[in-house]
């Protein structure tokens, strides 16, 4: 491996890694030089992932976890100083998303889930992870906001809430941890091509109609492809942005000030 890779000797963790962005930075994240640990729920989705990120001479282990959960999140930060020894990155990524559902529609059972994986699991994973980079002198956390962290969007008041939460909660942690040499910050991206934003298309009309209604909501007038906001986590994760903290970094074609 070429001594020019950005997160040479780093080891990553990443929550929801086994699909879409996740895997997209997993893979990006290696291919830089970093070990992964991948974090998600679906154990056969998690051997393949690996299977992607190891095809290229990196390495990458899977943990089984529901971010929801204490012990599962607990688990993935044991497994990791295990394997690897350390952690130096964190991309809070686990996400889920209800369509068509304002705060009438949407019930207790989608609300909580919703801010259980996303704003819950954040808080979690970095609850135990932050001790553990505070003492190999530091670290990066990527948080996966969205657009929707940082304006409103129709008929998705639950994940609003949730990545609204995220989005502040990443200021809060990077001025509490500035301290200890720890950066944490958020991408909010646009419509990115993924498992996820196809779903929401086929509940929305299908794919075909949707995808041209989807892109034109940006002022680039096309969806992103994972791998686009891998370049921006890449970003945030490696000493290019050694002074960058607090920050919402818009990775969608325009969209939010449109």
């Amino acid at each position: 491996m070429a001594d020019t890779m950005r997160l040479k000797g780093k080891v990553a963790i990443i929550t929801g890694g086994t699909s879409g962005i996740g895997l997209a930075v997993a893979k990006l994240f290696a291919k830089e030089g970093a070990k992964v640990v991948l974090a998600a729920r679906n154990e056969a989705a998690g051997a393949q992932a690996v299977a992607e990120v190891t095809q290229g001479g990196g390495e990458a282990i899977f943990v089984s976890c529901d971010v929801t959960k204490a012990s599962d999140c607990q688990e993935v930060l044991r497994v990791a100083i295990e394997h690897f020894g350390k952690v130096d990155l964190l991309f809070n990524n686990s996400g889920i998303i209800f369509r068509n559902k304002d705060v009438v529609e949407t019930s207790e059972e989608e609300w909580a889930s919703s801010i259980g994986v996303m704003l819950t699991g954040t808080f979690l994973m970095s609850h135990f992870v932050i001790p553990e980079m505070a003492r190999g002198g530091g670290g990066s956390i990527i948080n996966n906001s969205s657009i929707y962290g940082l304006i409103g969007g129709k008929g998705v008041a639950a994940y609003c809430a949730a990545k609204g939460g995220v989005t502040n909660l990443t200021r809060a942690m990077a001025i509490d941890h500035a301290p200890q040499n720890i950066r944490v910050n958020c991408i909010c991206p646009g419509s990115v091509e993924t498992p996820l934003l196809r779903q929401e298309m086929e509940e929305c009309g299908g794919l075909e109609k949707m995808r041209p209604v989807f892109a034109a909501q940006h002022p680039l007038n096309r969806i992103a492809s994972p791998e686009e906001v891998a370049n921006a986590v890449l970003f945030l994760a490696s000493d290019e942005s050694s002074y960058v903290t607090g920050v919402a970094l818009s990775v969608d074609g325009g969209r939010a000030i449109w």
